[in-house]
């Protein structure tokens, strides 16, 4: 999906060889944050916000605790998903994200929450505008697919 988004991989989004301000086929969203380092910083962040945050209490409520393990599977996910090593992929298999979420109820609050820590956590952790604006935009898009309740 990063890569649809991202146009990875498409030839028509090459650049010159310095260094580029958005993804291209020779540098990732993964890339471009810092590696793995900086996807940790990113996923724990999330999690850090929405344990924090009153505005995230519901999406909290749903997740169990303690949260070590959903922690380091966000991250094994993310890594993946921004283009780099498929972390989540080699342990489990295909994420079926819909699927595996389906148990839960994903309503317009739950993914505005979601969307709340995300966009909290980009706001710190990416440094680039243009960086952050692309994954603000592919976040949302993934968060409105995984809703599965009607609109209130």
């Amino acid at each position: 999906m990063i890569r649809k988004l991202f146009k990875i991989g498409d030839k028509s989004s090459n650049t010159a060889p310095s260094a580029p301000k958005h993804p291209t086929p020779e540098q990732t969203p993964y890339q471009m944050m810092g590696g793995a380092e900086a996807v940790r910083q990113l996923s724990d962040r999330f999690y850090d916000i929405m344990e924090q945050a009153p505005e995230a209490s519901e999406l909290l409520a749903i997740h169990p605790q303690p949260m070590d393990s959903i922690r380091e599977r966000f991250y094994e996910f993310l890594s993946g998903w921004l283009g780099g090593p498929g972390l989540f992929e080699q342990k489990y298999g295909h994420p079926r994200l819909r699927a595996r979420h389906l148990p839960f109820k994903i309503d317009d609050e739950m993914r505005d929450q979601w969307m709340f820590c995300m966009n909290r956590a980009l706001d710190i952790e990416i440094d680039t505008p243009l960086l952050r604006e692309q994954l603000r935009q592919a976040f949302s898009q993934l968060a409105d697919h995984m809703r599965n309740q009607p609109p209130a």
